[in-house]
């Protein structure tokens, strides 16, 4: 089986210390703090100059919850095109209803708004009300995988039915656990899942380099990285696995 490994870069730095790593493709989001936004056009534009491997922005105008209204609708479509014109790969997307079902209509619209580009659904599935039925939803609407960390706080909680979603998938979908997904369990995670990629931000904290701190204001200036050297053991773990 080929292994594929997907960072979550939260700054265009991320994302080239990730292609450096050896990681095969980036999601591109802003906001650590919100669980990933839309990064702006802007980073969305240089990281496609700078990146080789294949980019993914999240298409998420917020954080919270996944109910959107018609105008943030709208300013996903406007995302969309937006990363289509620069060249992007893929966006991630998703979309819920109320009920805790997917939005199929929206996010249908959402997918043939991005053709030709791939489409992932991130971890809204996570909070769906019946994975299987949104797994089959997902399918019809033409996604090439789930994120999902199996409808607990972490993949290796949610192993379970990480499992089950693969074997139910049967190919027609990737399904790529992440969250909490790190070099010291991801040989457990792929042997328990049967999940061929996988998904992590590897962050770390990465301390302020400003010289003058007002203490004052007491508040840490600290930023979130990627790790190289955690993706590179990632990495090679899921190499030793292919062997």
């Amino acid at each position: 089986m080929d292994y594929l490994l997907e960072i979550c870069a939260f700054n265009l730095p991320s994302a080239m210390i990730a292609q450096q790593a050896g990681a095969d493709r980036i999601e591109l989001c802003a906001s650590p703090e919100e669980g990933g936004v839309t990064p702006s056009p802007g980073v969305i534009r240089l990281a496609r100059e700078k990146l080789r491997i294949a980019l993914y922005p999240i298409i998420r105008p917020r954080g919270g919850d996944f109910l959107y209204s018609e105008e943030e609708f709208r300013v996903m479509l406007r995302d969309i095109e937006y990363c289509k014109q620069v060249g992007c790969n893929g966006v991630v997307i998703g979309m819920l209803s109320p009920d805790g079902s997917v939005d199929q209509a929206r996010c249908a619209r959402l997918v043939e708004t991005a053709y030709p580009l791939g489409v992932t659904f991130h971890r809204a599935f996570d909070w769906a009300a019946n994975p299987f039925e949104a797994l089959e939803t997902i399918i019809q609407m033409g996604c090439e995988r789930i994120l999902t960390s199996g409808q607990r706080p972490t993949a290796d909680e949610g192993a379970g039915l990480i499992d089950q979603l693969v074997r139910e998938a049967d190919d027609r979908i990737v399904i790529m656990p992440g969250s909490g997904v790190r070099s010291a369990n991801i040989v457990a995670l792929a042997e328990k899942t049967g999940a061929s990629e996988f998904h992590t931000s590897a962050r770390l904290w990465q301390a302020s380099s400003m010289e003058y701190v007002n203490a004052c204001m007491k508040e840490a200036q600290d930023m979130v990285m990627a790790g190289e050297e955690e993706i590179r053991k990632i990495k090679e773990r899921l190499l030793s696995l292919e062997s």
